[in-house]
């Protein structure tokens, strides 16, 4: 056998962050194993994480930049690709002012050990008005909530899940998605774990998902519904006598106006609307508040709904009053290694965080924490007048598959003057750009994440190097970013001097932390991220301050350690984090508490039509990794799931067509009949619909599906987040 060389490193694909040993041979990847040394996910690994090679060696993804001539693409060096951007660019904001350009920043830029950091400085160079971002599609009910409870819209608190003995999953599907707004690695390990040890797992959902099979107990509930149960929860606690505060009750406001707001929304009340008996919810009221530890838990379900907002509230609301917040076992925040760009204090909420303060041109939506619902974006495009968009930079995204009205937005980027997409592949959006940048792939590059440890179980990171030098002369992500965001601002391409801009941002972080610009750099491991990563390690909770501490953490010293660093789980954080301006947790915070009487209408009104709610795959990874061979082999999963009694009365059988209409549009799929959909629901995954022309993913292609996104109305969202409603869209089915 030829020898080869064993790099370990961290798969970044999603938030389990599992360590891996990728073996090199003759240049190429042999083989991806779990590294059952690193101390976080200890042999942990998932079929996603094993083809990175595939990803890496993929004759599809782009190499070098390519710039659009009517329908056709050519290469072009680095320098061209940006002489490009510079003209196009330039000539939209002398045309039509800065505010015509606009950015979409996607779902991968988490992920990304540059774009992730660096993202910040693009948007500040820029000068744009606003962006748009995934956001709005995925979790921003929970950065709302956590913005007007806590004081910062990225201290998520997650569930201490290695710890608890009650765990409630409400609109989350580990088995597919490992965590999500939770970093765990094995979470369906762990579920097995907490009932071996006595406890209990219970998963709302209106699916019977993978995650369920492993549960102890399933309770379907009809989507968007999650609010009024939650609320029906509340009730029951305070009537019953069952509110412990535990160690916060001197950190609390607004537990009587809570007590005041629940009292109407009784179990009986509130059961025909969820089609969950209200015994069930006063037991599973009961099992919780007498569990020794419990967490209640909701995610993308509950977030991308109708009142995706009250449901991510409701769900801190009742572990806070149950005595299960911020201790172990219950909900708690992250305790990070490094701290990340998000977590900083914002400047713009210093006096309060206002809602509204500029509204969009076409809609009048509000802006919510400086964000537009996404659906907006299309409209702003393609309606003309003052304000017109008419640029557009993509970040590591695909709108034209994962936006409410898919449609309409794939139709509008077509009118644009100016689109230049940081991407690796041309697919369903970035084959509207007129310049792609590709950025390195994942084994090109350095590992660690940013965001993600923020709601970590643990106290560990592991440091990954590249495996694969990239190209020479290939700028990385962070490079590639600060210099579209000096493009915007009118620069020239000659006079950008990255460097310096990027010494600028790295000052500027400095002092948000406290330390001697001069003495960080004069002790740093070179420039870009890793500057900015040993930054955020030594400035952190265990770092050494450049010294101040000699036994503090730096990245040479969790660089020395390839299967990383583990210094425990969780600990109690919030009188440490909290950042509202009463110095407590506002546990009714009045913008959120406004809501409810939308709530109450919607209980009482009636739904006739069958509801549609989306899904995931373990193979699947949105719509990224659909062009991986290996992935895709396997019996057809973009199909219409439904329950054996409305496939009956709607005259759709087993592998037949259907047609699915909303108000937003028509699509045919294969029906898959299954009693795991509870009856009035029907779901299809989201991330698919590969079948535009003029993209370069033949793999993905070959597996098309349909895209799910067509059947969003672009102005159904939870109102008072911008967040869209991808779950729970009123649909009919027929057969094809």
């Amino acid at each position: 056998m030829a020898e080869r060389d064993v790099h370990l490193r961290v798969c970044p694909l999603c938030e389990a962050m599992c360590g891996l040993e990728i073996h090199v041979e003759d240049e190429r990847v042999a083989l991806i194993r779990p590294d059952r040394d690193n101390v976080w996910s200890r042999g942990f690994i998932c079929p996603k994480g094993t083809t990175l090679g595939h990803v890496h060696h993929d004759p599809d993804r782009l190499r070098a930049p390519i710039v659009r001539e009517g329908d056709s693409w050519r290469e072009v060096t680095w320098d061209a690709a940006f002489a490009r951007c510079e003209e196009i660019l330039h000539g939209v904001v002398e045309r039509h002012g800065r505010q015509s350009v606009t950015a979409y920043v996607g779902n991968p830029t988490a992920h990304n050990f540059s774009l992730g950091r660096y993202i910040g400085l693009f948007v500040g160079l820029a000068g744009m008005p606003m962006i748009y971002s995934a956001g709005t599609v995925d979790q921003w009910p929970k950065n709302l909530s956590c913005m007007l409870m806590y004081g910062n819209m990225w201290w998520i608190p997650s569930p201490d899940i290695q710890r608890t003995d009650y765990w409630v999953i409400m609109g989350g599907n580990p088995h597919a998605s490992q965590g999500s707004l939770l970093a765990a690695p094995d979470v369906i390990g762990e579920i097995d774990r907490i009932r071996q040890r006595g406890g209990k797992v219970v998963v709302v959902d209106p699916r019977r998902t993978g995650t369920a099979d492993r549960a102890d107990e399933w309770i379907p509930i009809v989507p968007g519904t999650d609010a009024a149960l939650l609320l029906a929860v509340t009730n029951v606690l305070f009537a019953d006598g069952l509110v412990d505060l535990g160690d916060l009750a001197d950190l609390v406001n607004g537990v009587e106006d809570v007590r005041t707001l629940a009292s109407e929304y009784t179990p009986e009340r509130v059961e025909a609307t969820c089609r969950v008996p209200a015994a069930t919810i006063r037991r599973l009221t009961h099992e919780i508040a007498a569990a020794p530890s419990a967490a209640v838990y909701g995610r993308i379900g509950l977030c991308n709904q109708e009142f995706g907002t009250l449901a991510s509230w409701l769900i801190d609301v009742v572990n806070i009053l149950t005595a299960n917040f911020d201790r172990p076992g219950g909900l708690m925040f992250g305790n990070p290694l490094s701290w990340s760009v998000a977590s900083l204090p914002n400047p713009e909420f210093t006096g309060g965080v206002q809602i509204g303060r500029w509204h969009s041109r076409v809609r009048g939506a509000p802006e919510v924490l400086g964000q537009l619902p996404l659906s907006c974006l299309a409209e702003e495009i393609d309606t003309p007048g003052n304000g017109q968009l008419r640029a557009l930079v993509t970040i590591a995204g695909n709108p034209v598959i994962s936006a409410p009205d898919a449609g309409r937005l794939d139709r509008a980027l077509a009118g644009l003057e100016a689109m230049i997409s940081v991407d690796n592949y041309l697919n369903e959006t970035t084959r509207h750009a007129h310049v792609v940048l590709p950025g390195l792939s994942a084994l090109e590059q350095h590992h660690f994440d940013d965001l993600i440890p923020m709601w970590a179980a643990r106290s560990a990171a592991t440091f990954s190097q590249p495996v694969f030098p990239p190209a020479d002369g290939r700028p990385e992500e962070w490079e590639i970013l600060t210099r579209l965001g000096a493009l915007v601002a009118g620069m020239s391409s000659a006079d950008i001097d990255v460097d310096a801009l990027d010494d600028g941002y790295f000052t500027a972080l400095c002092g948000a932390v406290g330390v001697d610009p001069d003495t960080a750099m004069a002790q740093s491991p070179g420039r870009g991220p890793l500057r900015l990563l040993d930054l955020q390690i030594r400035t952190g909770t265990f770092g050494d301050r450049y010294g101040e501490r000699p036994d503090g953490l730096t990245l040479e010293k969790i660089a020395a350690e390839p299967h990383g660093i583990d210094l425990g789980p969780m600990v109690p954080r919030l009188r440490e984090l909290l950042r509202t301006q009463s110095g407590k947790v506002e546990l009714a915070p009045p913008y959120i508490t406004d809501d409810l009487p939308r709530l109450r209408d919607r209980i009482e009104r009636e739904v006739s039509s069958l509801l549609l709610v989306s899904r995931r795959h373990v193979r699947s990874n949105n719509s990224w990794m659909h062009n991986v061979t290996v992935l895709m082999k396997g019996k057809d999963r973009c199909t219409l799931l439904i329950h054996p009694d409305d496939a009956s009365r709607v005259g759709v059988t087993d592998g037949s067509l259907a047609s699915v209409s909303s108000e937003a549009g028509s699509l045919a799929v294969k029906v898959e009949v299954s009693d795991e959909m509870m009856p009035g629901v029907v779901s299809l995954p989201h991330g698919w619909g590969h079948d535009k022309p003029g993209t370069r993913l033949s793999v993905a292609r070959e597996h098309a599906g349909v895209n799910n996104n067509l059947l969003a109305p672009a102005d159904f969202l939870d109102e008072i987040s911008n967040n869209a409603a991808v779950n729970g869209i009123p649909v009919e089915v027929v057969p094809a």
